[in-house]
């Protein structure tokens, strides 16, 4: 009879919700589902844990480094997604199988510091393995894990205007303007999106430094501007008060072409109500699972011709690559701008089953299984 197999223990720490913590919880259901029970350990004041389906996983509140390092026994698989403190890294490391999710693409000398600690560096893309092996990581595992493109909800509820900003506690005028905004939020009406005619791109995304939004706009709007019929729609939080701040000054040239909807709950609505995703600029992305999810949901993707995105976009088939706009001052966005408003070049996500069913939860699931058994030597 085998014995049973060990609990995989999971490190996110973040406390605000994004592509790492939506990973984490569909890697805990691809764990569960091929028979490795799995704990998560997350931030106490992290609430939106509850929303997110992991799979009926244990999640415990993280209360101190030597609470946790005595909960996981010695030699335990721990498998880290976010940033923690170094001391608990360096502990970890000495103590456990310590594993590093890599979420983060590394193009600068900055890199997560529990990257510097883990035993196996676990990439999720081509593209992540290539920057690893730039900064002279070797111990990285064989096959990207890539991720998983299925959208929560049912694309019935209503899309209407939420939080813009996920304000940081940390900063004394992001406190001030967060009590001010809950105030207003009280007197503020319900605000229903509704598809104006023409060409809508949607950015459907947190709006964080690693997206480069605003430089990305700096460069394509002059593109959109001597278009009129395109409008561009912006679903999702962002990442503090300056966040905000600098992609409203980018995008500034295009007036109320400009419409801002702040975070979604339910985004599979978001993707049937947009012509095509926008994507940020590529070096700092590692993966991108928006670009996936709005692939999976029939929409097609307008991305710069770079890694990651030719990963996961087929030009002409999941949408258009253009060439880098800081390269051209977006001559070729506007080239791919004229061919999505041609009538019937819209290309038909039918077409790339082939593609995207690696992006489906059997094809992840499987990943996850073969990793967790090369770990473990079964």
């Amino acid at each position: 009879m085998s014995s049973p197999r060990p609990i995989v223990y999971q490190l996110n720490l973040s406390p605000s919700l994004g592509g790492a913590e939506v990973y984490t919880a569909f890697f805990a259901r691809a764990l569960l589902a091929c028979g490795w029970p799995t704990e998560v350990v997350v931030a106490r004041e992290a609430e939106f844990w509850r929303r997110l389906d992991c799979g009926g996983a244990k999640l415990s509140p993280f209360v101190g480094n030597e609470q946790l390092l005595a909960a996981f026994p010695a030699g335990a698989i721990v498998v880290v997604h976010s940033p923690a403190p170094e001391p608990l890294i360096r502990r970890l490391a000495q103590s456990t199988r310590l594993l590093a999710l890599c979420h983060q693409a590394l193009y600068s000398v900055a890199q997560p510091n529990y990257y510097r600690h883990a035993e196996l560096l676990i990439p999720v893309s081509h593209y992540a393995v290539e920057t690893l092996r730039r900064r002279g990581y070797r111990n990285i595992y064989s096959a990207p894990l890539y991720g998983l493109g299925q959208v929560a909800g049912n694309g019935e509820g209503r899309v209407v205007r939420g939080d813009l900003v996920d304000w940081d506690g940390r900063k004394a005028r992001d406190r001030l303007l967060a009590g001010i905004d809950t105030l207003l939020a009280r007197f503020r009406p319900t605000v229903r999106y509704v598809k104006r005619q023409g060409l809508t791109l949607g950015i459907v995304s947190r709006l964080a430094g690693l997206k480069q939004f605003p430089e990305l706009l700096r460069h394509i709007a002059p593109q959109l501007a001597a278009r009129p019929d395109v409008w561009l729609e912006v679903f999702g939080r962002a990442v503090g008060y300056r966040a905000l701040r600098d992609f409203r000054q980018a995008a500034a040239p295009l007036g109320a072409r400009v419409r801002y909807w702040g975070h979604q709950q339910d985004v599979l609505p978001v993707y049937r109500s947009i012509d095509f995703l926008l994507t940020g600029l590529p070096e700092r992305e590692s993966l991108g699972l928006n670009v996936i999810e709005a692939q999976m949901c029939g929409t097609p993707v307008l991305a710069p011709a770079a890694p990651p995105f030719t990963e996961t976009v087929i030009d002409g088939g999941g949408g258009f690559l253009y060439r880098d706009p800081r390269q051209d001052g977006g001559a070729d966005f506007g080239r791919v701008l004229d061919l999505a408003l041609t009538p019937g070049a819209r290309p038909d996500l039918r077409q790339q089953r082939e593609h995207l069913a690696q992006f489906e939860f059997p094809a992840f699931r499987n990943r996850v299984d073969l990793l967790m058994k090369t770990v473990c030597g079964e």
